[in-house]
């Protein structure tokens, strides 16, 4: 009988150690769980841009915003109209291209673009006008072999202004040319 009341002792024990650990390990995982979660909460509001304003760190994104607007400086204070101006973007206008779409076999189909360059500088209008005939010969060539499935949606609407501006950027170098901008696209 002595050897039933040591192990019943010991299974007593053996229960109470559990209980504790498993008290203390809920603690652990509480003490971890609550750093972690505050840290990734912070790193949301800081990468969503709301942080920095409520820190007083925002100020410096919010001048160049305001200054590329010609809002910038004190309060009720204007810029001069020349400095407005010389931000101002400058637009070249591209004569229409009218090339046909690569469809293989099947019937013929057009696309009709009217499009003008959004350009970095002024002073690189004169470069862009002279270099305008191998601007359309880029152009042309690179829309004959899209075919139409590639221009529907917004999506194949970006990738071509995409791929447009950087054939543009090669063949008005130095010039710099920031954007396309479709006036009119018409797929036939």
């Amino acid at each position: 009988m002595s050897s039933a009341a040591p192990t019943i002792d010991a299974a007593a024990k053996d229960a109470a150690q559990n209980g504790a650990s498993k008290k203390g390990g809920k603690k652990k995982l509480l003490m971890l769980a609550v750093p972690l979660l505050l840290i990734a909460i912070g790193a949301g509001l800081w990468f969503g841009g709301i942080l920095p304003p409520l820190l007083g760190m925002g100020g410096a994104h919010g001048e160049e915003h305001a200054d590329a607007h010609g809002q910038g400086g004190k309060p009720g204070e204007l810029k001069p109209e020349a400095e407005v101006k010389a931000k101002a973007p400058v637009f070249v206008d591209l004569p229409d291209l009218v090339a046909n779409l690569n469809v293989g076999q099947r019937r013929s189909s057009f696309i009709k673009l009217k499009a003008k360059l959004e350009i970095a500088r002024a002073e690189d209008q004169p470069a862009i006008m002279a270099a305008m005939p191998r601007l359309q010969d880029m152009f042309t060539t690179y829309l004959r072999e899209m075919r139409p499935e590639e221009l529907r949606g917004s999506a194949g609407t970006y990738r071509l202004r995409e791929e447009l501006v950087a054939r543009a950027n090669i063949a008005v170098a130095p010039a710099r040319v920031v954007d396309v901008l479709f006036s009119e696209m018409i797929v036939q």
